[in-house]
């Protein structure tokens, strides 16, 4: 079954700023896009959608068409409309996956999901960021290199102010000794979410292969099982005596 995949850049860098747009003339979200279907080919549909579209491109209709959603922000969060914000939280708690990338920790959906301030440590002096694998069995990890290594990158440092994620995949370190859970996944109603840091704008990171494979093998992971979208609900079943042994 083809994976649907939506890739959400609020795209603001790279349409006013020229350094940016030198690193990604297609926008972030056509790099990341790039990268999935060359790694995922036929088993996936991609898609791309950004903040100035309306309803930002994440209308009702596009999210129950789409199984994974990529989300990447930076300058725009408060842009964001907070009733496309439920839209997509409602989308997330029935099946849908959710890719939270690099300063998508401040966004609006990755805040509400998570019920924290998702806050952290930071400095950007274009540091080496070496990404070391927690969980090698992890799905998402297969085939990363120990350590990923991205040359230049804003460091990202704890304490991230995130609930305990349900599996830490990676951790990296950074020149100025700092560490940081730069790769831990989420499961909120019947969504899976995966929060990946490498990927700032000011470096060609979503480049980089081994970051395009993290990001294949996240939508991999997080697409769900089958396609039907609903949200855990309470019920009232009848009662049944389940130590009774059918005749």
């Amino acid at each position: 079954m083809t994976t649907r995949v939506l890739v959400w850049n609020e795209n603001v860098h790279e349409t006013t700023q020229a350094e940016i747009r030198a690193i990604y003339p297609d926008g972030i979200h056509g790099a990341i896009a790039a990268g999935l279907t060359e790694l995922l080919g036929d088993d996936v549909e991609v898609r791309t959608a950004t903040l100035a579209e309306p309803e930002h491109g994440l209308t009702e209709e596009v999210l129950a068409a789409t199984d994974v959603l990529l989300w990447w922000g930076h300058m725009a969060h408060d842009q964001v409309d907070d009733e496309v914000v439920a839209r997509v939280q409602r989308h997330v708690l029935g099946g849908m996956g959710l890719l939270v990338l690099h300063s998508a920790h401040f966004s609006k959906i990755f805040i509400r999901l998570m019920g924290t301030t998702c806050s952290l440590a930071w400095r950007n002096d274009a540091e080496r960021e070496l990404v070391w694998t927690t969980s090698p069995g992890h799905p998402i990890a297969a085939g990363i290199e120990q350590p990923l290594v991205v040359e230049h990158q804003e460091m990202y440092g704890e304490h991230f102010d995130i609930p305990n994620p349900d599996e830490v995949v990676f951790i990296s370190s950074f020149e100025g000794g700092e560490v940081f859970r730069s790769g831990v996944t989420f499961t909120r109603g019947r969504g899976r979410i995966f929060y990946f840091s490498p990927g700032d704008q000011e470096y060609p990171v979503y480049f980089h292969p081994q970051v395009r494979r993290v990001l294949a093998n996240g939508v991999r992971w997080a697409a769900p099982a089958d396609g039907e979208r609903r949200l855990p609900e309470v019920t009232n079943p009848a009662r049944r005596d389940w130590l009774v042994q059918p005749v």
